[in-house]
C-alpha cells in the first residue's frame, strides 16, 4: 500500500482539510477506474465488494456505470 510522503499537519486546519478533499476526489477516482479495469478482467461484482471491504450490493451501487 502507498503511504503519501508528507501532510499537512492538523494544526493547520485550512491546509489539513483542503488536503483530505484532495484526497477523497483522488481516490474516488482511482476507486472508479480500478473498478471500470476490474470488470473489463472478467472480475465480479462480488470480487470487487470483496476487494473494497463492502458488500455486494453497496459496491454495484456506489459503483456502477450510470
Amino acid at each position: 500500500m502507498l503511504e503519501p510522503k508528507t501532510l499537512p499537519s492538523p494544526d493547520d486546519p485550512a491546509e489539513a482539510l483542503a488536503a483530505v478533499v484532495a484526497l477523497r476526489q483522488m481516490a474516488d477516482r482511482l476507486e472508479r477506474r480500478a473498478v471500470a479495469s476490474a470488470l473489463k478482467q472478467g472480475w465480479t461484482w462480488t470480487q470487487i465488494a470483496d476487494a473494497l471491504g463492502v458488500t455486494k450490493q453497496a459496491a454495484h451501487k456506489r459503483l456502477s456505470a450510470p
